[in-house]
C-alpha cells in the first residue's frame, strides 16, 4: 500500500525537481539530458573484484544524477523509475551494441536485477532495482529491441549493510550470499544474452556476486551466450574514458 500511495502522490501532487529543485516539474529538462545516456561508456572499478563481467553506465554518479537515484531509491520517488529506466536501456544498448541482440537484432535480452534484502524492501516500499528493470525493458521494447526482466536472484542469508563498507569489506560481505532461484534456468534457456542490471556500481562486488550465482547456476551456456552488467551511473573516476563523460 505505501508503494501504491507514494505513486499516486507523485501523479497528482505539485513536485519540484528531484535532481535541482526546479519547481513543479518531476525532472527538468538540464537533469533528464544527464540521464540521457549521452555519457555513457564502459566502467571498471579500480581494483576489479574477480568474475566482474563487462559493465557498462549511463552517466556519472555525482550532482543531479545522485541526488535523482538517491530521491527514487531512499525516498519513494517512485515516477522518477522512467528516466533512470531510460538510462538503463542506454546502457544496455551501449553493451550489446554490434551483437545480435542489438537494436533491429532478433537476439532477446533478459534484464535480471540485483535483487535488495527482504528488510531493505520493506523499510522503501519498493525494490528500486527491480522497478528501474522493468521501466529500461519497456523501453527497450518501444525501441524494437526484445527485451524482457528474469528477477532470479535472491539471497540466500542476510547480509549487512554495505553503506560505509570498503571494497575488501563489501567482497566479504558479500561472498556466497546470492544463488539463482528454483525453476529460473526454464526462464533462461542456453544462449539467453543475460544483463545484469542495476541503479550503482562503486566497488563491484554486488555485480560480481551476482555473475558468480548465475555462472554457478549453468546459466551462461550455449552459442552466442553472453554475460554483461549494465547500472545507471558509476563514479567518475571508474569511467575507462573519462573525457569521453560530461560533468553533471
Amino acid at each position: 500500500m505505501r508503494g501504491w500511495w507514494q505513486e499516486l502522490a507523485g501523479l497528482v501532487l505539485p513536485v519540484d525537481c528531484a535532481g535541482c529543485g526546479t519547481v513543479r516539474v518531476l525532472v527538468c529538462a538540464e537533469c533528464r539530458d544527464a540521464l540521457s545516456g549521452a555519457g555513457e561508456g564502459s566502467v571498471r572499478p579500480s581494483p576489479p573484484p574477480a568474475g566482474l563481467p563487462v559493465v557498462r553506465a549511463a552517466a556519472v554518479y555525482e550532482g543531479a544524477v545522485r541526488s535523482l537515484l538517491l530521491a527514487h531509491k531512499e525516498r519513494g520517488a517512485l515516477p522518477l523509475a522512467g528516466v533512470l529506466g531510460a538510462a538503463l536501456a542506454a546502457a544496455v544498448v551501449g553493451g550489446a551494441r554490434g551483437g545480435a541482440a542489438g537494436p533491429g537484432g532478433t537476439g532477446e535480452l533478459v534484464l535480471v536485477p540485483v535483487p535488495s534484502a527482504r528488510r531493505q524492501v520493506r523499510a522503501r516500499g519498493h525494490d528500486p532495482a527491480r522497478r528501474i528493470a522493468l521501466a529500461a525493458a519497456g523501453r527497450l521494447r518501444r525501441a524494437g529491441v526484445r527485451a524482457r526482466v528474469a528477477p532470479v536472484l535472491g539471497l540466500r542469508r542476510a547480509v549487512a549493510d554495505q553503506a560505509g563498507l570498503g571494497a575488501r569489506e563489501r567482497r566479504e560481505n558479500l561472498a556466497g550470499a546470492l544463488a539463482v532461484r528454483r525453476g529460473a534456468p526454464a526462464l533462461l534457456p542456453g544462449g539467453t544474452r543475460i544483463v545484469l542490471v542495476d541503479d550503482l556500481v562503486t566497488t563491484g562486488a554486488t555485480l560480481a556476486e551476482a555473475a558468480r550465482a548465475v555462472r554457478a547456476a549453468g546459466l551462461v551456456t550455449g552459442p552466442g551466450a553472453a554475460l554483461r552488467a549494465a547500472v545507471v551511473a558509476a563514479p567518475a573516476d571508474s569511467f575507462r574514458r573519462i573525457e569521453r563523460v560530461p560533468r553533471v
